[in-house]
């Protein structure tokens, strides 16, 4: 007699929820001050090079801190640290809107909140993402990346407008809101922690079949080139690292050209978060897609066929000024990028060991986005040496590298469809 399983509802999972309520209310108040910096440090210095500055900084203290981060996940309890997070997220929040509200937002002032809010994004943020492989099962996984990138979507959709108006009236109301959110996620991760502890299941950073040895450990550099070692001997994960890393440095630094040019050109803020909010709302109907696309399509196709499209889109924005064209352009670029990141991110999660998981993930995020720091660096001075064409044509050059290298990668092309993850990832695993 065969036993049929009902599959994992996500939306009767309450821990779940929770977390998702928490993850959000964060990235909220990230994406809010992402959007602001760039343009409070244009308005406050007039110069797109300093500004470049501003954002490679937060940028290079964000990677660091994400080492640690991985580190302290796979140490300590990781709803616990998701928790403290946000408790520093109030704090340097708070502190970002006495600044403003004191007149205080100069360059060195704007330089000093960027890094540390970006580290605190560092340092934290690997723990909430790693909670989620003891929340959601593995065969729910790829549903579970597929719901976050539609809540990505709607934070893109969200953040630019809501961004834009609070600018508007000033950089201190940024501050409250962000405040507020950072507020909300400390609440929501509290809460997580008392179901937890309900449910009978254990906050820790590592799975009970840990080997004593690895749970005795005390050296974090070892702990933490043993995250790298891992992650770098696996053909289905390592040879996809360097892809990403041009791809992320090629497309966000054609993206803050373009939200550079527009603040030069005179465009008000509003406008240029209503950019950012056109590519939100492709991006949601790239996610609402993306369940139906990740069970029938191979994740190693859908990635190839992402990185083109990015790429196509990159060279198409070097050649449109207007800014309804730039948002038609840069919708159509992100079109498949949901299904993309479900796909590979779930793949991800299953394949990795609960307790290598937080190392895992600050190596992967290191090393795939260890050049970002680069691209304000690349919007900022190409445009005051070189101007706008150029600058988005040698950023869709990048484009198209990772486009040549994810078409020469054989590990990248063999990554079966959602079902076929788990079966996949074992035959890499070592004794």
């Amino acid at each position: 007699m065969t036993t049929v399983t009902e599959p994992h509802r996500l939306w009767r999972n309450t821990r779940y929820l929770t977390w998702l309520v928490s993850d959000t209310s964060k990235g909220l108040a990230a994406s809010l001050f992402g959007f602001a910096i760039p343009l409070l440090a244009l308005i406050v210095t007039n110069d797109p090079a300093q500004a470049g500055i501003i954002g490679g900084a937060g940028m290079v203290a964000r990677l660091l801190m994400t080492l640690a981060g991985g580190v302290l996940a796979d140490r300590h309890r990781r709803i616990a640290l998701m928790l403290l997070g946000s408790l520093i997220g109030i704090v340097l929040a708070g502190g970002f809107t006495l600044l403003a509200l004191g007149d205080a937002m100069t360059f060195g002032s704007l330089l000093v909140i960027d890094v540390l809010l970006a580290a605190r994004s560092g340092l934290f943020d690997v723990a909430g993402e790693s909670a989620i492989k003891e929340i959601v099962p593995d065969d729910a996984m790829g549903r579970a990346q597929a719901a976050n990138q539609g809540r990505d979507a709607a934070l893109q959709l969200a953040g630019g407008p809501l961004g834009g108006l609070l600018l508007g009236v000033g950089g201190w109301l940024v501050g409250v809101v962000m405040t507020l959110f950072h507020a909300i996620a400390a609440l929501t991760a509290w809460l997580l922690g008392r179901q937890a502890r309900r449910a009978g299941v254990i906050d820790a950073g590592a799975d009970d079949d840990v080997e004593p040895t690895a749970t005795a450990k005390t050296n974090a550099w070892a702990e933490l080139r043993e995250g790298f070692g891992w992650l770098l001997s696996r053909p289905d994960l390592g040879g996809v690292l360097l892809i990403t890393t041009v791809i992320n440095l090629g497309f966000n630094a054609t993206i803050t050209t373009v939200i550079y040019t527009l603040q030069q050109d005179g465009y008000s803020e509003l406008l240029i978060g209503t950019l950012s909010a056109s590519i939100g709302a492709v991006m949601l109907v790239g996610a609402v897609c993306a369940p139906l696309l990740v069970p029938r399509i191979r994740a190693g196709i859908l990635t190839i066929a992402g990185l083109s499209v990015v790429s196509v889109g990159a060279i198409a924005l070097s050649m449109v000024t207007a800014p309804w064209a730039i948002a038609v352009v840069l919708g159509a670029s992100v079109l498949l990028i949901p299904a993309l990141n479900a796909g590979m991110m779930g793949y991800f999660m299953v394949a990795t060991p609960s307790h290598l998981l937080g190392r895992a993930n600050s190596a992967a995020g290191v090393l795939g986005m260890g050049a970002m720091p680069l691209a304000p660096l690349i919007a900022g001075f190409g445009l005051a040496w070189i101007g706008r064409e150029w600058t988005i044509l040698i950023c869709a050059g990048l484009c198209l590298i990772s486009v040549v290298l994810a078409v020469s990668n054989r590990a990248l092309r063999a990554l079966p469809v959602e079902s076929g993850w788990a079966a996949h990832a074992k035959q890499y695993e070592t004794a």
